[in-house]
């Protein structure tokens, strides 16, 4: 009796917490080998705890893989991202792009204009000292907008700035800000690109429902 407790004390021991319950009919060559009386060394115990010969882990133990784009960089702040928006007003986003944090504001302005295609008549754009470059200012005044920005005060031949109609872009500052109430935005907890975006969208469409619900 006292040889058949240690044995299966041993055999309780060597058995994995996810091995199956039930056993096939024929026992005897299933069994570990302490369940056979044979002595188990340390190298041979660990290649049978759990798992037989030639098996790899359960598919459903392994965690998916996340591939895909990360606007990511490290910047002054740490590791951020940066969110670029044209909008139309406080409340309306037109298209929006991530780029990493250290990246510069103008190439990825040039992008999303040239993704915009012509502007409507008449049409301004407001835009921060971040692209007030030669080059932005020409693919703006050839897609037909009027541009508005401040020049560089480093700038030979300065231009006049129209600071009534400059005003008008705190709107976007705005919705920033109304992005930023949104913690998973300000924080980025989402690691590929295309979740973060989606977020983001979400939280315009949210904030556009707000506007329609609150108007009288």
């Amino acid at each position: 009796m006292a040889r058949f407790t240690e044995v299966f004390w041993q055999l309780a021991y060597h058995l994995h917490a996810n091995e199956s319950v039930e056993q096939k009919r024929g026992l005897g060559s299933d069994l570990c080998p302490a369940a056979r009386g044979t002595n188990l060394g340390h190298s041979h115990r660990t290649c049978v705890l759990g798992q037989h010969d030639h098996q790899s882990t359960p598919r459903r133990h392994r965690g998916a893989k996340k591939n895909g784009p990360q606007a990511i960089g490290r910047s002054r702040g740490g590791c951020t991202t940066k969110i670029h928006l044209v909008a139309a007003n406080d409340r309306c986003a037109l298209m929006l792009k991530l780029s990493p944090g250290q990246a510069g504001d103008a190439p990825q302005g040039r992008e999303l204009l040239e993704a915009g295609g012509l502007a409507p008549p008449d049409c301004l754009l407001l835009m921060d000292g971040a692209y007030e470059g030669d080059e932005t200012l020409r693919l703006a005044r050839q897609l037909g907008y009027t541009p508005i920005v401040p020049p560089n005060p480093n700038r030979l031949n300065p231009w006049e700035l129209d600071h009534v109609a400059y005003r008008r872009r705190n709107e976007i500052e705005r919705l920033f800000r109304r992005l930023k109430g949104y913690r998973r935005v300000f924080c980025r907890y989402d690691k590929l690109d295309v979740v973060f975006t989606g977020f983001i969208v979400l939280a315009l469409i949210a904030e556009g429902l707000r506007v329609s619900v609150n108007r009288p």
